[in-house]
C-alpha cells in the first residue's frame, strides 16, 4: 500500500512550523523586553540600583555626576558581557571607584544585574 500525502496536508505542517516558529520569535522579543523594563525599573529605584544618584541618563531627574554619563552605551561596550562585569564588580577594574560592587556584595541579585545591564544597552 502506497501513502499518498497530500498538498493540504503539506501545507498545514509548514504553515503550523512557521507560525510556531514567529510565535517564539514574539516570545523572545517580549521577554527581551520584559528584561530592559526590569532593568530599569531597579536602576531608578532609590531602594535598589539608584544609578541616577551618580550617572545621568535619558530620562534621569536630578541625576548625579560622579560617574559617566550612560550614552551610547553599545557603541562604548561592544561586549555586553563586559559591561556586566562592571555593574557586578567595579572594583575589579578600579579598586577606587566610588561605584559599588553590586554583585560581588550581593546588593543585588545576578538577576538584576542582568536586567539592568539589559537596560542600560538600551541607552
Amino acid at each position: 500500500m502506497k501513502l499518498q500525502v497530500k498538498p493540504l496536508a503539506i501545507a498545514v505542517v509548514v504553515l503550523t512550523a512557521i507560525s510556531g516558529f514567529q510565535m517564539s520569535q514574539a516570545f523572545a522579543a517580549e521577554k527581551a523586553m520584559s528584561m530592559v523594563e526590569k532593568g530599569k525599573k531597579v536602576a531608578t529605584n532609590k531602594k535598589t540600583g539608584n544609578c541616577m544618584a551618580c550617572h545621568a541618563f535619558k530620562g534621569a531627574k536630578l541625576p548625579g555626576t560622579i560617574g559617566p554619563p550612560l550614552v551610547a552605551m553599545k557603541a562604548r561596550f561592544p561586549d555586553k558581557s563586559k559591561l556586566r562585569d562592571l555593574i557586578w564588580d567595579m572594583t575589579a577594574r578600579n579598586p577606587h571607584t566610588a561605584m559599588p560592587p553590586f554583585g560581588k556584595h550581593k546588593i543585588l541579585k545576578d538577576s538584576d544585574i542582568d536586567a539592568i545591564t539589559e537596560w542600560v544597552y538600551t541607552l
